[in-house]
């Protein structure tokens, strides 16, 4: 029995040497890692700032505004900005806690963030008519800003965004209930530096899109610094409802005219493994994506050989999708 407790003992010890000393290495990363340097500006829209990166010239053309996937940087969408800054004026945002901008006490609700996103536009001194693209969940926040500010709006685009019936239609599992703790913890990690160390000696940084630049990727490394960028995906993550109940009553755009892009990859083997069929995922998404296409009479969907993120992180399917915009804007009568 003593050598039992003796065995434990140790093995505590062991243990707390082993996470304090990981505490202190942490820290000492922060300490001695500056300060992220934003590739675009931070602009202040009301006691906090939003980071903005905006390429290519004013003109007469409609301004691309592109609004990030849940929890996604802006810099996945380097390819959509260098692919058409020489025809039209592209701009990038991160939203609050998220990437390179500061956090805010305001709710995380779609309309604040709608409103948060205009006066940003406002005070970066952009000015409309916008095409609106969203990815993933950036296609719901896309249709609030539609909604709220309506005359900015000439269309929009949306990047293998959600039906918002996909997960009743999919029969998609709830998230684990184990997932947000996860997240605080995550967070407490980065707070004490664990994460920013382990973002500067892995070879591949926690947030990753196959085929952007080194030096975007490498960027990626910034956003885990410190805590914040996990306490903002939290704050959205807890509107998500919400979010996706408001997207689902402002569907319908008339004449607006709309394009869909979508992914086809499927990680086949893995979906099997969790009990679905891909199949049948396939072709019920497919479905959908068409719907979200017929909610405008001006309205086309195109499905593209590439991933939840493949489709604009790789250089090849952006260009795919920055020469249909291009001609998108040419319909609309804008040279």
């Amino acid at each position: 029995m003593k050598t039992i407790k003796k065995i434990v003992k140790w093995m505590g010890i062991s243990v707390g040497s082993l996470l304090l000393l990981l505490i202190l290495a942490g820290l000492l990363s922060r300490l001695f890692t500056s300060q992220p340097e934003p590739p675009g500006e931070l602009v202040d829209v009301g006691g906090f700032k939003l980071h903005i990166k905006a390429v290519g010239q004013h003109n007469s053309k409609p301004t691309l505004v592109i609004e990030s996937g849940a929890g996604a940087p802006s810099e996945y969408y380097y390819w959509l900005g260098e692919l058409l800054k020489d025809s039209i004026r592209v701009v990038r945002y991160d939203r609050a806690g998220i990437g390179y901008s500061e956090g805010s006490d305001q709710p995380r609700d779609p309309e604040t963030i709608a409103k948060e996103l205009h006066q940003l536009l406002k005070n970066s001194g952009e000015e409309p008519p916008y095409i609106l693209a969203g990815h993933s969940y950036g296609g719901h926040y896309i249709r609030v800003y539609k909604h709220l500010f309506p005359d900015e709006v000439l269309g929009m685009v949306f990047l293998d965004a959600p039906h918002a019936d996909e997960s009743e239609r999919l029969k998609l599992p709830h998230s684990p209930a184990y997932l947000r703790p996860l997240y605080h913890l995550g967070a407490v990690a980065g707070d004490l530096g664990i994460l920013n160390l382990h973002g500067r000696l892995a070879k591949r940084p926690l947030l990753w899109a196959p085929g952007l630049p080194k030096k975007v990727i490498e960027g990626y490394r910034d956003y885990v610094v410190d805590g914040g960028y996990l306490r903002g995906y939290i704050k959205e993550e807890r509107k998500h409802k919400e979010l996706v109940d408001l997207s689902r009553k402002i569907s319908q755009f008339d004449t607006l005219p709309i394009r869909v892009f979508a992914g086809t990859n499927l990680n086949e083997p893995l979906l099997r493994k969790m009990g679905y069929d891909p199949d049948f995922l396939r072709t019920e998404r497919a479905k959908m994506q068409r719907e979200m296409a017929s909610r405008s009479s001006n309205g086309e969907v195109f499905f593209l050989k590439g991933g939840h993120i493949t489709i604009f992180s790789l250089k090849e399917s952006a260009q795919f999708i920055c020469d249909e915009i291009l001609k998108f804007i040419h319909q609309l009568k804008y040279e």
